[in-house]
């Protein structure tokens, strides 16, 4: 079996991190990967919360709710801050393990920036960890850095990024 390779998308909020991962992970299952994914349960968060529910009262590590549509795994564990940690354990199998958010784990990034957020990029070329970022997608046309620089309106983006993202993945 291949080695599991994982990167993080982070951006701020409404850059549209959850659309990029979507796409990506879309573009990779299109290739033949199987991609699995980690992000962020904002609340409120869907979770049963009757006192008798064995998982609300902390008698059991995980537990699994399924619907016709869909399945929710609720877990306890010490690492949810880790997504190395999360993908290890519960993730096996995937080719590509794509996380949303995370921006402080040491994984490769690819951010998301759009000019309209008001806010700056998370890239900063002069930190520690500016080698993680892989490459920026945005809609600003005249934002430069000395990474990939992806704009959303040129036609190969996507496909680009995909390739990019496959390389410098980092192995679990």
């Amino acid at each position: 079996m291949a080695e599991t390779r994982i990167l993080s998308v982070i951006g701020g909020k409404g850059a549209g991190k959850t659309t990029l991962v979507v796409a990506l992970a879309a573009e990779f299952v299109r290739k033949g990967r199987r991609v699995m994914t980690i992000g962020p349960g904002n609340p409120p968060v869907s979770r049963r919360t009757d006192p008798q529910d064995p998982f609300f009262d902390g008698k059991v590590e995980r537990a699994l709710v399924i619907a016709p549509e869909y399945g929710l795994l609720y877990l306890r564990s010490p690492d949810l801050k880790d997504p190395v940690a999360l993908a290890r354990t519960h993730l096996q199998g995937a080719d590509l393990v794509i996380v949303e958010g995370f921006p402080e784990a040491p994984l490769p990034k690819i951010e998301v920036f759009r000019r309209g957020s008001g806010r700056t990029p998370l890239y900063d070329p002069a930190a520690s960890n500016a080698s993680e970022w892989l490459a920026i997608v945005t809609d600003e046309d005249r934002f430069e850095a000395p990474v990939p620089v992806l704009r959303f309106h040129d036609t190969m983006w996507l496909h680009l990024l995909a390739n990019m993202a496959w390389d410098r993945a980092r192995p679990l």
